[in-house]
């Protein structure tokens, strides 16, 4: 069987396939928590994410109602997205696609307190999520991602003890927002749970998009190679429609990679990238719908025993948050 776009750049597992964060399908999932298990297979109300403004410094965020039906309808033509300045199935050009919608959901204000970043909006965007397993008719979905078609989300990797990559990426994202909210930051996830599914990756990326985010991040961990180990960073690879951000990406990609480096002491990945810690992928639809600076990282290689100690370790999770955290401040703060 040919290997999906995504492993022809990077050994990734087979049931991550494809990460895509357009604008498309689930109806079920969005930001505030994603949607549960159950929610996601019947027919809701869904909402988009929105950020209003309450204050220079309090964004609200809140959910716009729609309604969805269990067998999502497609349209004839893939979505026109026109980025602005500031990762299965892939189906042809003539499937069709509705947009992705959420449950609705109550207003949530953020207030961030009156550090170092106050005034900063940063969406984490903790990949991947603990239901998408056990419901592939959603997550196999297809959304339109700018240079093809690809698969609303997947369930990600897992160590060989069976600690999953959705688990390790909300923790972390936890983490990291806990520290970066202690420096006066607005921080928005993409989702708040584990036990959900989704959102479509094209729903995650709408999310910085809408926040008009300052940096943006997708947490993950690697499946490579048994004998591999150590970290990347997935930096947008210019397809035109997202040029506006590469360059402000490239900064926040050498900021991170510099601070995860020296935080954790985790070694570059050994099995891509040329050892450089650093890969540029256009078959990821977080990075190629993006209208903010982003970059994926890959903290670790979950298949290889020696990263899988790391990841497995709340003390290494930490560290990891912190070199995060500490790669987001160094990047706004123009060190």
């Amino acid at each position: 069987m040919a290997l999906p776009p995504e492993r022809a750049n990077g050994p990734r597992d087979r049931s991550r396939r494809v990460h895509i964060l357009g604008v498309g399908l689930i109806g079920a999932c969005l930001a505030l928590g994603a949607c549960s298990a159950g929610s996601a297979t019947s027919a809701a109300s869904h909402s988009d994410a929105q950020i209003t403004a309450s204050s220079p410094t309090a964004p609200t965020v809140q959910a716009t109602t729609a309604t969805a039906s269990a067998s999502p309808s497609l349209t004839t033509h893939p979505p026109s997205v026109s980025p602005s300045p500031s990762h299965s199935t892939t189906a042809s050009a003539s499937r069709t696609h509705t947009a992705a919608t959420a449950p609705s959901t109550a207003p949530v204000t953020i207030r961030p307190g009156h550090g170092v970043l106050s005034g900063k909006v940063i969406v984490i965007d903790p990949g991947h999520n603990g239901g998408n397993g056990s419901h592939p008719s959603i997550i196999n979905q297809p959304v339109w991602i700018l240079t093809g078609w690809l698969t609303c989300d997947t369930t990600g990797t897992q160590t060989d003890s069976g600690y999953l990559e959705s688990s390790f990426n909300l923790d972390v994202a936890d983490r990291a927002a806990a520290i970066l909210r202690g420096l006066g930051a607005t921080v928005i996830l993409t989702r708040y749970t584990n036990t959900g599914v989704g959102p479509c990756i094209n729903v995650r990326a709408a999310i910085g998009n809408r926040a008009h985010a300052d940096a943006a991040i997708s947490i993950h961990a690697d499946g490579g190679p048994a004998g591999g180990v150590g970290f990347q960073i997935i930096r947008p690879g210019d397809i035109g429609a997202n040029h506006a951000i590469i360059a402000r990406s490239d900064v926040l990609a050498a900021a991170i990679h510099a601070a995860f480096h020296s935080v954790t002491n985790e070694p570059f990945a050994t099995y891509v990238g040329g050892g450089t810690g650093y890969t540029t992928r256009t078959n990821l639809g977080g990075l190629n719908l993006s209208t903010v600076p982003k970059v994926f990282i890959e903290c670790a290689n979950m298949r290889g025993a020696a990263d899988a100690a790391r990841v497995t370790s709340p003390a290494w999770r930490q560290l990891a948050a912190r070199g995060i955290a500490a790669g987001l401040e160094a990047y706004l703060l123009g060190r």
